[in-house]
């Protein structure tokens, strides 16, 4: 058995070769979209074919888990693109300010804890997608208590950053999990 050389041949889960097949030229929105895309698949990746252990903690006392940040990134999806840009009046699905880390520590490994979580973030971005493939243009504007006047196009890069950020938690998680490595 050959060893691979790079650690992006070690992890070969449904959908690892195309997650990053978007365009590398052309319109600003459409690769925006490919990027986020791509991050959304690697969340999905690293939690495949994982049982009530998406739910196992990091270390302790850490509450991170793959399953917590499926939660949490649920809960930014719903922020951005549901409650900033297109206004609605609604609550985070997770967190409040009364359980700030309800995304985390609310992620257990009951099934349907783990379904309920994935539900709320598969309609979080096929929200998001909608939205911004309704969209006239990537300077929609909406307003953040946090950031004040932000475009679609900063949620867009802001969303991107963010899952990255988080991926890599992931990757880690993963690792600990089952020795599943890679990108």
């Amino acid at each position: 058995m050959k060893i691979p050389d790079r650690r992006i041949e070690l992890f070969t889960g449904a959908g690892s070769e195309d997650r990053f097949g978007g365009p590398a030229t052309g319109d600003e929105r459409s690769m925006l979209v490919a990027m986020l895309d791509a991050q959304r698949a690697t969340l999905r990746l690293k939690c495949s074919g994982l049982g009530p252990e998406v739910a196992l903690r990091s270390a302790a006392p850490s509450s991170l888990s793959l399953l917590g940040l499926v939660r949490h990134l649920a809960d930014v999806e719903r922020r951005w693109f549901r409650a900033v840009l297109a206004g609605h009046d609604v609550e985070l699905r997770f967190s409040s300010g009364e359980v700030p880390e309800g995304d985390f520590d609310g992620a257990g490994p009951e099934p349907e804890v783990i379904a309920a979580s994935w539900a709320a973030w598969r309609e979080e971005v096929a929200f998001a997608e909608a939205f911004v493939a309704q969209a006239p243009h990537l300077d929609v504007e909406g307003r953040d208590a946090w950031r004040g006047t932000v475009s679609l196009r900063w949620v867009l890069v802001h969303l991107i950053e963010e899952y990255a950020r988080h991926n890599g938690h992931a990757d880690l998680l993963r690792e600990r999990i089952d020795g599943a490595v890679g990108v």
